[in-house]
């Protein structure tokens, strides 16, 4: 048995198809993992990788930039403002955003927009296998 998973934003389904899990980070939750018979669940997206294992081939990751995720009866939605694949990520860009961050924390450490814009821009460099220096 598999999970039905789709992965969407406003703009368009990111992906959608049979999982064997999916593993997300919930708001006061913290990471958890979907499998077949996961009990219902509903619960608010942090900024996060979300990782798929697809039934078959090799796992897909996405950076999730807050949103909702939903599990009832083997069905996994993720809704998201803004979500990206890996192959969307403009790594450039993601590390000019990181720099800008830093910066503006080391200006001002309790900037709450800076700490979000730095998170956000990890995720992506992660999800696009780029160790940040």
């Amino acid at each position: 048995m598999t999970l039905q998973v789709q992965v969407v934003s406003p703009e368009r389904i990111l992906w959608t198809g049979e999982a064997e899990m999916v593993t997300a980070r919930t708001v006061e939750g913290g990471d958890i993992s979907f499998l077949t018979g996961h009990s219902p669940f509903v619960g608010a997206l942090e900024v996060c990788k979300v990782t798929v294992r697809p039934d078959q081939g090799d796992d897909l990751y996405f950076a999730v930039h807050g949103g909702f995720v939903e599990i009832f009866e083997d069905r996994v939605s993720l809704l998201s403002d803004v979500a990206e694949s890996t192959s969307q990520i403009d790594v450039e860009r993601a590390t000019e955003s990181r720099a800008a961050a830093k910066k503006a924390l080391a200006d001002n450490p309790g900037d709450a927009e800076a700490v979000v814009a730095l998170r956000r821009a990890e995720v992506r460099l992660e999800i696009a296998g780029v160790v940040p220096e």
